[in-house]
Formats: structure tokens, C-alpha cells, sequence
């Protein structure tokens, strides 16, 4: 059977993106190359071997009907999900984490959180939840009989109590950044970390909809900055970063930008066209992408908050 990380340490060299912090955008820089194709998840996991990938980040369907998926009971779903799953923990990395987004199923007006359903299956595996993070945004269906939707969840989970966490790249401007100790033996000094606070387990990000910078055909897309900050706290450089629902490939972009190796797979061959079309133009320095912690777009404030 062929292993698929026989070639995960392969390099591309291309450019560093044009909205990149990098002063130097002519500057050359070197990309994994990633281990992504048209499969079924099960067969693709299963050219895998046990223990070797750090971070697992994926967004299955959520049987409600999308073009990508199709509906059936909920018992189904589930039985499907949970084969999923039992791959991914095993061939997740012993420091690993398995972050799983899913929002809710809806049946005659009656919502079911799907994160509730699947917990279950994680907890039967041995993985240990480690938060349960609501993303919020605000855009979305209109509803007219309940409240409309505006989060979806993101449950992190762990094998063990020894695991890989990086605060310091993803931590966010804090409150009151110059505020100083008034008394005691710290008196005077920073009374915060200077690198900024910990952004916590309510995290807004806008949602890819036809306006945002990162739009394709995809109806349900990750945003990179999303996959950005799950990449930088749950792996370090050199690992590698799997969506076993690779759609149009931002979990994959995600870790290819911040020198991770990537590797994914989906059944929608026009998906993984785009995905490839995405990743030639991060080598080629021209992907467009929503930079992580440029603030929501506020329509009170000049030019929306943006620089």
C-alpha cells in the first residue's frame, strides 16, 4: 500500500504573498508541497500511517442538502461521521489535536447542534475536549420563525494531557495594552503579557460570502484566518496539517503559508481544481486573502475601521 507522506517534505520555491506582513514582497520563499487529491476520505486515510499527523482541521457536511453532500437520517450521518473520525484518531500524532466545525442540522424548523451529536464519538475514543470555540459572524440566512444564526462551533480535541499549544502567535490586542500594576512588589510594570492577551473561545471572523476576498464557488468555504489561528496554536513548523473535507482547499493554504505541510482530499473533482488553482497562486506571490486580526468591518467608523 502506497504511504502518502513519502513525498509530504518536498519544497516549492515561490514568492511571499502580496498582502503578507513581509517587508520584502520580491522576496523568494519556500513552500511544502502538499499531498492533496480526488478521494474518498476513508480510502485517503487509510494510505496513512498511525501517529503522524500533528493537526487535523475539517468542516464535514452537515446533512442539510448542500450540492457536495447528500441528506439522509441522522443515525446515517452519524455512522458516517464516526467511521471518519476513528481514522482521523488514528492517525493523529500523539502532541496532535483534531479540531472538528460543524454547525447545526435543521429538520422541519427544528435545529439539532451537531457538535452535541458527535461529542459523544470523540468522548468513546479517548480524545478529551479541550474548548468547545464559538465562531460568531454576521452575515447569514434571515429568519423569519426564530432567531437567525449567526455561530457555529469548532470542538478541539486532544489524545492526551500532552499536547502542542503555541499562545504567543495568536494572541490579540489586549484591552488596555499599557496598563501597570499600581502597587506590590510589580509596582509600575506591565500588568499584561506585552505581546497581547489570549483571544479566548469566542473568536469573530467574517464569513466567505460573495463579497469577501476569498470567494469561490464553494458554497460553505472556511476563511484562512480562521484555519490560520488553529495552525499557528496547534502545530509548529514542518508539521503536517490534514482536512480529510478538503473542499476548495483554505485548511491547506492555512498551514502551506505558515510553513506547514498539508495534505487533504475531496470527492468534487471541480474542488480540487480550484485548490490547486488557489495553491499556484500562493507560490506565484498573488493569493488574495482576509489577513488575520484586520478588525470587522465597522460601518460607524472612517473607512470601516481599515487602514
Amino acid at each position: 500500500m502506497e504511504n502518502i507522506l513519502d513525498n509530504h517534505a518536498q519544497y516549492v520555491e515561490g514568492r511571499v504573498m502580496e498582502n503578507s506582513n513581509e517587508s520584502n514582497l520580491d522576496s523568494q520563499k519556500r513552500y511544502l508541497f502538499p499531498q492533496i487529491s480526488v478521494s474518498d476520505n476513508l480510502k485517503f486515510l487509510s494510505n496513512i500511517p498511525d501517529n503522524t499527523v500533528k493537526t487535523i482541521i475539517t468542516s464535514p457536511p452537515y446533512n442539510i442538502g448542500k450540492n457536495y453532500e447528500k441528506r439522509g437520517s441522522i443515525d446515517t450521518y452519524l455512522a458516517k461521521q464516526r467511521l471518519v473520525i476513528e481514522e482521523c484518531v488514528r492517525v493523529l500524532h500523539p502532541q496532535g489535536s483534531i479540531c472538528w466545525q460543524v454547525g447545526n442540522f435543521v429538520r422541519s424548523g427544528e435545529i439539532i447542534p451537531l457538535d452535541i451529536l458527535l461529542h459523544p464519538i470523540f468522548c468513546e475514543l479517548g480524545l478529551q475536549m479541550r474548548n468547545r470555540i464559538i465562531w460568531h459572524f454576521e452575515h447569514g440566512l434571515h429568519c423569519r420563525n426564530r432567531f437567525s444564526g449567526r455561530y457555529e462551533t469548532i470542538n478541539w480535541y486532544t489524545k492526551n494531557n500532552d499536547y502542542t499549544f503555541n499562545l504567543d502567535p495568536v494572541r490579540v490586542p489586549s484591552k488596555y495594552p499599557n496598563k501597570r500594576h499600581f502597587k506590590g512588589p510589580n509596582k509600575g510594570k506591565l500588568s499584561g503579557n506585552p505581546l497581547g492577551k489570549n483571544p479566548g473561545d469566542l473568536w469573530i471572523f467574517p464569513n466567505v460570502k460573495s463579497n469577501h476576498v476569498e470567494k469561490t464557488i464553494h458554497p460553505c468555504q472556511f476563511p484562512i484566518e480562521l484555519v490560520e489561528r488553529l495552525v499557528l496554536s496547534l502545530s509548529d513548523k514542518g508539521d503536517i496539517v490534514l482536512d480529510p473535507y478538503l473542499g476548495v482547499g483554505s485548511t491547506m493554504l492555512g498551514a502551506l503559508m505558515h510553513d506547514r505541510g498539508a495534505m487533504g482530499c475531496d470527492t468534487n473533482p471541480e474542488y480540487i481544481r480550484i485548490a490547486w488553482e488557489r495553491y499556484n497562486k500562493l507560490i506565484s506571490g498573488t493569493l488574495k486573502t482576509r489577513p488575520m486580526n484586520k478588525p470587522v468591518y465597522d460601518p460607524s467608523l472612517p473607512k470601516g475601521g481599515h487602514r
